[in-house]
């Protein structure tokens, strides 16, 4: 996914990093398999905000962490990162409904899911 004709990494990208850094961890930690697990996490919401362009070959590394961890859903935040830089150039929201891959239908999020979440919820202030 190099450069686009701005000279800089494509808007869309940055959707399919989000993807990437949330399944990663999902499959590392939650154990989820995408292919044969009966309840899977589709997405239903996405959105980002742009701060400072990237640039191919530069690295980028996300950080990601869970503002809402509900029964059936879950809302992560995620920030991109140009390689070593402390000053995100894009953050985003991406929220997964888990469903029942036979009925479609909403289902709890699976405890071995639930457990590699856990640790990524950040208290919000009142």
């Amino acid at each position: 996914m190099d450069n686009d004709a701005y000279g800089h990494i494509n808007n869309v990208t940055y959707y399919s990093y989000f993807d990437t850094v949330v399944n990663e961890h999902l499959i590392a930690v939650g154990g989820l398999d995408i292919v044969a697990d009966p309840i899977v996490g589709y997405v239903v919401e996405t959105h980002c905000t742009y701060r400072k362009p990237l640039a191919f070959p530069q690295g980028v590394e996300a950080g990601m962490r869970v503002a809402k961890l509900g029964r059936s859903s879950v809302t992560y935040e995620i920030g991109i990162f140009g390689q070593g830089d402390d000053e995100a150039a894009a953050t985003g929201r991406f929220v997964h409904v888990w469903v029942n891959r036979a009925t479609q239908r909403p289902a709890p999020i699976p405890p071995r899911i639930r457990a590699a979440l856990e640790p990524l919820v950040v208290a919000r202030s009142a």
